[in-house]
């Protein structure tokens, strides 16, 4: 499949995504001088703005690739959650998913950027899960939307701020399977072990030592994989996953296949060129990787494609979607590299 084949089929893809959706809000600024009430930098403002943040990011990402997102969430029925419609509505999205409740507030995490680093975020939320009224709202919307919309992919994006349950991860994975639909999962720590049968599962490093409560020595590159191996292993056997990818910050990705006889496994090192801010890093990772193996392409270049997009991403300040024609010339660069070997003893 060439370049171009790819992003034609990727453009008429449609993806749901489950999860907790946020507002990003920042400040930007320059700083010129410390606070005489505290050593802090005092950030002179020059500009605000909100954007669509956390299962909303991954959204974003899947819409400027072409393809079609229909965020499926709640909402807290106040003015951040009448700003993230309102922001949906201007960007023509989709909005069948989204349920209002009067029980949750929206969250919001507010960053302060001052000469184009990152000083301080501050978050306003409530984690508490989904009442089952909520629950009942949210599947009903799903169920709806699987019936009349053609879905390609369904990704489970995870901040542990409530929306994701084990009845919507059941019900939701169900419902998938009858439908052969792909699933796909960001996950945190509250509902790691609760995903089970899924086709890619992608933690980060945190996530997934928290999540299996194990060590994982990434003093050197060898230990790292070693045992990296051994956690994707468990997690595996515990849970049914097809495919393990763990995201390493700018150290690359590390993916682990366990569709063979025998796992096949490789540590991708990551293609940014100069590492400005990781964050949203992981929600590009997902995007990306879902979009390409729904397209019909082999998880190799899968990963390729993903690890190529979040290098771009990295590579710019603040939580933002990928430049899509930035990704098709970069990989146009990398068009017929030389096969990689995926072998477990690399």
């Amino acid at each position: 499949m060439t370049i171009d084949e790819l992003f034609d089929k990727i453009a008429q893809e449609r993806v749901m995504i489950v999860g907790d959706v946020m507002i990003d809000s920042y400040m930007w600024g320059k700083v010129t001088r410390i606070s005489p009430e505290a050593p802090v930098p005092v950030v002179a403002v020059t500009k605000r703005e909100k954007r669509l943040g956390g299962a909303a990011n991954v959204a974003l990402n899947i819409e400027a690739m072409g393809a079609t997102p229909i965020i499926c969430s709640v909402l807290g029925d106040d003015d951040s959650g009448k700003d993230f419609q309102q922001i949906m509505y201007d960007a023509s999205m989709d909005r069948r998913g989204i349920v209002v409740s009067d029980s949750r507030m929206t969250t919001v995490k507010s960053r302060v950027i001052g000469n184009s680093m990152h000083i301080v975020r501050v978050d306003e939320e409530n984690t508490h899960p989904l009442s089952a009224i909520e629950e009942d709202k949210l599947l009903d919307r799903i169920n709806r939307t699987v019936k009349t919309v053609p879905i390609d992919a369904i990704i489970f994006q995870d901040y542990d701020k409530g929306c994701i349950t084990q009845r919507v991860i059941d019900e939701v994975s169900d419902l998938a399977r009858r439908k052969k639909i792909l699933t796909t999962v960001d996950p945190k720590h509250r509902n790691f072990s609760l995903f089970k049968n899924i086709s890619v599962f992608k933690p980060n490093l945190k996530e997934l030592r928290e999540g299996l409560n194990v060590e994982i020595d990434d003093s050197t590159e060898e230990s790292l994989m070693r045992d990296l191996l051994s956690a994707s292993t468990m997690l595996h056997e515990r849970q049914s996953i097809e495919v393990v990818i763990t995201t390493l910050s700018s150290r690359g990705m590390y993916v682990c296949d366990f569709r063979h006889d025998e796992p096949q496994a490789i540590l991708v090192p990551s293609c940014a060129h100069a590492v400005s801010d990781v964050s949203g890093a992981g929600d590009t990772v997902i995007a990306i990787v879902t979009l390409a193996l729904a397209a019909g392409l082999p998880l190799e270049e899968a990963i390729r494609c993903a690890n190529i997009a979040a290098g771009i991403v990295c590579e710019q300040v603040g939580v933002v979607p990928i430049a899509p024609e930035r990704l098709r010339n970069e990989m146009r660069k990398h068009e017929n590299p030389k096969p990689e070997h995926w072998n477990i003893n690399n």
